[in-house]
Formats: C-alpha cells, structure tokens, sequence
C-alpha cells in the first residue's frame, strides 16, 4: 500500500504537472512560433468551431477516451484528470498572456513553454496514476495491431498535424524544436520527479510505468 506521504506527493504531482501542462501549452500559443503536435489540432479545431482551444482539447480527449473502449484500455485517475484538467488550465492562462509581437518575446517565450512542458510531463508520469487519452490510444493501437510504439506514435502525430494545419493550426520553428526536444526533457525530469513504487498496488486508481510514455495533450 502507499504510504499517505507517498500518496499526496503522487496526487500534488499529478494536479500540478497537468496544471503546468496547460499552462505552457498557452505559452506556445502566445508565442506564435509553432504548437506541439495535437494543439495544432486543437487550434486548428478552434478555429473552425469558435470553442477556445481548452474547451476544444477537453472535447477532443473525451472523444479520444471513448476509442479506449474498442481497445480495452482501462484509465486511471489520470487519464480522466488529464481530459479534466489540462484545459481549463490552458485557458486561464490564455486569458492573461497576451500574443507575443516580436521575436525578442516570442522566443524566449516558446523556449519556457517547451521547457515547462517537459518538466510538467514528468511531475504528470511520474504520479503513475495511469496514461493520458492519447497515449492510451497509442499504446493500444499497439497491442491491436502489434506495429512498434513509434510507427503508431508517428502516424497519429503526423495525422493530427496535418488536419489541424490544414484547418489553420500553427507549424512552425516551434513544432520542431518540441518535437526533437520534448522526449529528452521528458526523461531528464521523469528521472528527477520519479515516486518508488509501493510494493502492492492499489485496487483504486491505475498506475502506469513511466519508461517510454509521454504524454499528449
């Protein structure tokens, strides 16, 4: 069983990575430098429905949590906070930081966003308390098909992008620099964020294995 130490650092890691999550996924909007592969979805998406791109994300997780049920995934507590969550906090982050006009603050606001993110994906996995809705799409597309974690993460993120910039989503510097960058800052901060594992279980919530998983919006 865990500990309730071990237990509310889990829980204040998984609210608080979300959280974060959120907010420097508004980051990289306001910078205007390219989004992370999904947002250029979402944006996209918001852009055709008039929906902020929080609600839109929310919307679009659900959605994406309902194909668990063909795939027998079974979420955790934080794959329906992940579709709770993030969102919200996205948009109340919008609503204050202005677009950026200029290069001088673009970038260095791109480069927290990026930065945060990664930290934010770790606080978030390292809770173990179960996949986010699109990396349970991945993970059981996988075990459906038996084609390798990165052909099927590839796909998904090069289908996203394209719909979504198809439907005015922003690619950009910012797009790359995530995508070269994001797996790296990842397991740096999953290392440093990492809960032991309790020797049993619980019956409540899913935990998830950190190794490999990043997380998508």
């Amino acid at each position: 069983m865990s500990t309730p130490d071990r237990l509310g650092r889990r829980l204040f890691q998984l609210y608080a990575g979300l959280a974060l999550y959120g907010a420097s996924s508004a980051l990289l909007v306001r910078a205007g430098l390219g989004l992370e592969p999904w947002n250029v979805l979402h944006q996209g998406l918001s852009e055709l429905t008039g929906l902020s791109m929080g609600v839109v994300l929310t919307i679009v997780g659900a959605a994406v949590l309902l194909l668990w049920i063909p795939l027998r995934q079974r979420p955790g507590l934080g794959t329906v906070s992940n579709v709770l969550v993030i969102g919200f906090a996205m948009d109340a982050t919008l609503g204050p930081v202005p677009d950026a006009h200029s290069f001088s603050v673009g970038v260095p606001m791109m480069l927290a966003g990026i930065v945060l993110n990664g930290a934010a994906t770790g606080l978030y996995i390292s809770a173990r308390f179960g996949a986010g809705p699109r990396d349970g799409l991945m993970t059981g597309l996988h075990r459906l098909t038996g084609r390798s974690i990165r052909l099927i993460r590839t796909s998904i993120e090069v289908a996203v992008v394209v719909t979504g910039f198809l439907l005015g989503g922003t690619i950009g510097v910012g797009t790359v620099l995530y995508a070269v960058s994001i797996g790296p800052l990842a397991q740096f901060f999953l290392r440093m964020f990492d809960v032991p594992v309790a020797s049993t279980r619980s019956t409540v919530v899913a935990e998830a294995t950190p190794q490999g998983v990043i997380l998508r919006p």
